[in-house]
């Protein structure tokens, strides 16, 4: 069965950037629009459909920030991936705490951004999950009813908050839960600033769920922002050294040439 083509909607002031995303995006089978202003995004998604939009967070006119609000307004449910920059920290924060579903730092790899959306794209699609549904990624096994964790068919011994905090984030997994949004989940809106004590706890978990706590393959780190847990998807290509992140958008790859690729610059550099 072939699968359905998903329809891109590219929000960047930048005309450098919408030519190089285009090529590469059309060859691998997504449906290209693009426009260059928050404003003109906000009409189009009104009236067409997409599958997901990436926005570029620093735009003239209409932040990407407040066009991301709007969008919230009318598609809460529409997968948005922010287009930031490397040192963007606070706007990455802001736009995960509006509602976006990811982002990707300029310069970024074709192969994360395209991991991305489809994985936001995956996400709005999957079945309703109950609040008492086992989770269950790769050797790990969490049962919210009996608050119990296991890896490998062996039991994990976790603390109370350990093991809040793993649930806040194997249930969104494949997703960004920033620092605050963690530590109001698991200890209430007071403790949103302590990143120190939430770091310590993850030290602890990670020594407990990883092979390798100094090179984890669940629980990832998305520096200056927070923290996600791995999807099966994302474990995959961990596993199999897919991901690799010295390979840019637009650099030669020894592995494999991505259609419309030839045709590309590296993302984000003048």
């Amino acid at each position: 069965m072939t699968s359905p083509v998903i329809r891109v909607l590219v929000v960047d002031d930048e005309p450098a950037i919408r030519r190089a995303l285009h090529p590469p995006l059309a060859a691998l089978g997504f449906e290209v629009a693009e426009v260059s202003r928050g404003e003109k995004a906000l009409q189009v998604l009104r009236s067409e459909t997409f599958d997901c939009v990436l926005l570029d967070v620093n735009m003239p006119g209409l932040s990407g920030i407040e066009t991301l609000r709007r969008i919230r307004v009318f598609a809460p449910r529409l997968p948005v991936v922010m287009l930031t920059v490397r040192d963007g920290e606070d706007e990455k924060v802001r736009a995960l705490e509006m509602g976006a579903d990811d982002y990707v730092t300029k310069p970024f790899g074709i192969r994360e951004l395209i991991a991305r959306i489809r994985a936001a794209v995956r996400r709005v699609h999957a079945p309703v999950r109950t609040e008492e549904a086992p989770l269950e990624i790769g050797e790990i096994r969490l049962v919210p009813a009996r608050r119990s964790v296991t890896k490998a068919g062996k039991p994990v011994h976790l603390t109370r908050k350990e093991f809040d905090i793993l649930h806040c984030l194997m249930s969104r997994a494949g997703r960004v839960v920033t620092y605050a949004r963690l530590l109001t989940a698991v200890w209430g809106a007071d403790c949103r600033e302590e990143v120190e004590y939430l770091r310590t706890f993850i030290r602890q978990l990670r020594k407990k769920i990883e092979d390798d706590p100094a090179r984890p393959l669940y629980l990832l780190t998305d520096i200056y922002v927070g923290y996600r847990f791995a999807d099966a998807e994302m474990l995959e290509e961990a596993q199999s050294g897919a991901n690799d992140a010295s390979e840019r958008f637009g650099a030669p790859s020894s592995r494999e040439t991505l259609p419309g690729a030839e045709h590309s610059t590296v993302i984000g550099h003048a």
